[in-house]
């Protein structure tokens, strides 16, 4: 069993490190996007870091702008490039910068061999689950250098086709990756979610969902992550503390988002006591969607 990641760095490039490190099995394969606003000084500090790694590679930077399909854009590159790389494997997973794992690869590897074939992300019917989301792709948006614009006009969404939505972090098979990024069937997608709104949290759900490969689907990203307030109508990760190291040890996440050393730099290590024992029971994720009439997430 070999893992492909693809990390998405911004900020923070001591909180990359620990991540990478946490991660790291030459046998696994590497794709790091240091996003185009990042400044000069982290971009050269996390590529001195990754110099020793031959199983690494750092992918053209793009101008990410929250909420415009660049986001998606910059997950379909990394998955090409993973693809074209002279290297077998048989997971893809994404991550950000102030990810954490919360199991060693061993039992990463274990868990996905046991189900093997199956894909993880968050998917939801978006008119039944979401219907205040609708908006975001029955008008048409122009992403900007640094921002979308409003919506401009209204239009009709694709025909005899279900829109879906979940979340942006995702465990693809390499089969659904290959089918992504290479079928024909999916240009039309490509085409349509290229002036949506938030497109990284139901392109690939609504893709993958209206063909073949949605019976490999399992509704479940595998990521522990609290949702909290920030301002009127946005919400955004909660930054883990030691007071939620119940909630991280008794799911059966994967992996968590987000950590910052700069609010708690002793969670981390709590976390690695328990990298190698077994999955214990299942908790539901934390999500305050669940209670909110109209909300955007923020990475």
């Amino acid at each position: 069993m070999s893992i492909a990641y693809l990390i998405l760095v911004h900020r923070l490039p001591n909180q990359f490190k620990k991540l990478f490190t946490a991660i790291y099995e030459s046998t696994n394969f590497y794709l790091i996007h240091i996003d185009k606003k990042a400044s000069q000084e982290i971009g050269e500090e996390v590529r001195n870091f990754l110099k020793p790694y031959s199983n690494v590679q750092i992918l053209d930077s793009e101008n990410v702008v929250w909420g415009g399909y660049s986001m998606v854009q910059a997950e379909l590159d990394g998955m090409q490039y993973l693809l074209n790389m002279d290297a077998k494997w048989d997971y893809f997973i994404n991550l950000s910068g102030q990810d954490y794992p919360l199991k060693s690869q061993k039992i990463i590897k274990e868990f996905l061999s046991k189900n093997n074939g199956k894909s993880y992300i968050k998917v939801a019917d978006q008119k039944k689950s979401r219907p205040e989301t609708m908006n975001r792709i029955e008008n048409y948006f122009e992403e900007l250098e640094d921002k979308i614009s409003d919506k401009t006009h209204k239009r009709k969404f694709m025909k005899d086709v279900v829109p879906y939505i979940g979340g942006q972090w995702m465990i693809l098979t390499r089969d659904c990756c290959e089918f992504i990024t290479n079928s024909t069937e999916v240009k039309k997608f490509e085409e349509y979610y290229l002036n949506t709104l938030i497109a990284d949290e139901s392109f690939f759900q609504t893709v993958l969902m209206n063909t073949s490969f949605t019976g490999t689907l399992v509704d479940d990203d595998k990521r522990a992550i609290i949702w909290i307030p920030d301002g009127d109508i946005k919400l955004r990760p909660k930054t883990f503390t030691k007071t939620d190291l119940d909630f991280l040890q008794k799911g059966s996440h994967l992996f968590a988002r987000k950590f910052d050393d700069n609010v708690d730099h002793s969670i981390i290590d709590s976390i690695k006591i328990q990298y190698d024992q077994p999955f214990k029971t299942v908790v539901k994720m934390i999500d305050v969607r669940n209670i909110s009439a109209s909300v955007s997430h923020l990475n």
